[in-house]
Order: structure tokens, then sequence, then C-alpha cells
């Protein structure tokens, strides 16, 4: 569901990018709390692993497609806090890298896709946990919930901000329609991904899983992360590469969610010109290589590489600067 240029006018653009500023400034100084060197190859890994999934549009029928956002999956792993930036690591990658989203809605882009799914996954998902039964099965069906639940929240909030300030003439009930049943489909695939992706960690690392911390659903000398998250990490990456190699380049083609409506609606053609439409990895393809598939899969594990290493530099970055204050004292 990236938003492209022009969708939005010029002053709800730059009201969103605030919010979204603020909205992450805030949680990278909030994850603060949760910087431990283990937490350094998780939050690249989170990022990377949400990168690679989100190249991979499924159908969900009437010519549409939709791709996981990530949002709820990254919280209830690594917290809110870094789950959040880490879905905005991915954000800012796919449009400064690959030119996917706008670069005027870069913020609500981030807004959307990271901290309203964030932030709303989070709330789901620790609300079911601490109401149900506390078992593995409902961790697992509290993270397909919180997962659905943050798509469409996500599309309603676009809808919201395009009665504000949208480029086009059309009734905010219509949008809202639109949005919300394509969105909930493609939440569904979402729920399924993310709950079949914590329930893998869960049979593998299930102490790595931030949002289950306090249920005692761990062994207790699991609950201290043992070493070798870095090993994990490369397991995860791996994997993340092979998504991108082999399942990526056969992703529906259709036309995603927002697309689809933005077609049906008769407003995508107020969508602008990508600034950076001639980058050399633009639209997931690499200049000079003709060969579309080829271009993704090199596209792609640039794009994996590229959001580990800005995610965990982020966290070490500020395990370092934590790690100076402390020593100073």
């Amino acid at each position: 569901m990236h938003i492209p240029d022009g969708f939005l006018n010029g002053a709800t653009s730059a009201g969103t990018a605030v919010v979204a500023a603020g909205g992450l400034g805030y949680s990278i100084k909030r994850a603060g709390a949760y910087l431990q060197d283990n937490r350094i190859a998780l939050t690249g890994l989170i990022a990377a692993f949400i990168f690679a999934l989100q190249m991979i549009n499924f159908p969900v029928g009437a010519g549409t497609s939709g791709h996981l956002l990530g949002g709820a999956l990254a919280v209830i792993l690594v917290g809110p806090w870094l789950g959040i930036t880490a879905v905005s690591v991915v954000v800012i990658v796919q449009a400064l890298l690959l030119a996917d989203g706008g670069v005027s809605a870069l913020g609500v882009n981030i807004l959307n896709m990271a901290l309203v799914t964030g932030f709303v996954g989070w709330a789901v998902f620790r609300i079911m946990v601490r109401l149900l039964p506390r078992s593995w099965t409902t961790v697992l069906v509290s993270t397909f919930t919180a997962a659905l639940a943050s798509v469409v929240v996500s599309s309603i909030a676009f809808v919201i901000e395009y009665a504000l300030g949208g480029r086009g003439n059309v009734e905010f009930g219509t949008v809202l329609a639109a949005m919300a049943g394509f969105h909930f489909l493609i939440g569904i695939g979402e729920g399924l991904i993310s709950a079949a992706t914590v329930g893998a960690v869960a049979a593998t690392r299930p102490e790595l899983i931030a949002g289950v911390q306090d249920l005692d659903l761990v062994d207790k000398e699991k609950k201290k992360i043992r070493a070798g998250a870095w090993g994990f990490a490369a397991a995860g990456l791996t994997v993340a590469a092979l998504l991108v190699l082999v399942v990526a380049p056969l992703a529906s083609v259709e036309p995603d969610g927002l697309e689809r409506v933005a077609i049906d609606e008769g407003f995508i053609d107020s969508a602008e010109d990508h600034a950076l439409n001639d980058s050399p990895l633009a639209d997931y393809g690499v200049s000079g290589i003709e060969d579309e598939a080829t271009g993704t899969r090199l596209s792609g594990l640039i794009g994996v590489l590229v959001t580990f290493g800005v995610g965990a530099a982020i966290v070490a970055a500020f395990v370092v600067m934590r790690k100076r204050s402390t020593t100073s004292l």
C-alpha cells in the first residue's frame, strides 16, 4: 500500500511527514530500553525479512493483489519501538533506493505502514494474549487477528488522509468501502503469513519473541536470550534471500489494493512520476539488465542487504552511545 506522489496535496503530505517524524523519533527514543547487543542482529533481520516479504504480491481476487505490510509481525517479534523502527527503515529504503512509494509521500507511508500498523498490531495482540488462555495457540490466533486489524486500520487511515487532502473528487464513503473491503482480504493473507512466521520462531527460538516475554510460555532456562542471535539472523537472511530469488519473480502482477481502488474510483491519474524513476534500481529492476526476473532478484538482494545493514546500524549506534554514557558516569 505504497502511496505515490500526487495522491495527496502538499499540505497533507507535509503534515503527515511531521507526524511520522515525531512518531519515529519517539519510537527510537523509547527503543533505548530494549537496546542490547543481541537486538542489533534481530532488528536488522526483521527489516530485511519484511522487505523480502513485501516484494511478494499475492492475489486476493477481482484482479487485485496484496502484500505484507509487516507492522504487526515486527512489533510482536521485537517489541513496538524496535518494530516500528524496522518497518520505517523498509519504507525509507524502498522509496529512496527502489523508487517504491513517493518521496513527498514518504511521511504518510511511514505513518500508515509503520506507525499505524505497529501501534494497532501491538495493542490488539497484547489485549488478546492477556484476556485469552495463555498458550501458543492463543499467541498464533492473536498474531493473525492483530495483523488483519492493522492492515484494515491502515487502509482507513489513508481514506481519512485522502478526505483531508486528496487530489480527486471522490466521495469519502465510496473510497472507505472499497479500501476496507480489499484490505480485509489482504489482511487475511497478512495474518496467515504473520502467524506462520511467529510459529516458526516459536518452534526454534521462542525466547526471542518480545510479545510473549511476560506470559510464562518459555522455559525458565530460555527466558534470557541465548548467545547466537547473529547465527539466527544469518539463517533468517538466508530465508529472505531465497524468498527474493525464488518467490518474488513469481509474485502477482495485478494492482495492489490501493492501486485497484484508485483505478476503479478514477483518481489513479493524479499519481505523479517518482522523482527517482531514473535511479539504477528503480521499480525493482537493475539498469542495464533487460531480463525482468534477473533484475528483480538482484535489486531484491541489494534491498535485503541494505535494510538489514541500516536497521542493524541504527540499533548498534544507540547501543554504543548508551555504553559510552554508562561508562562516563
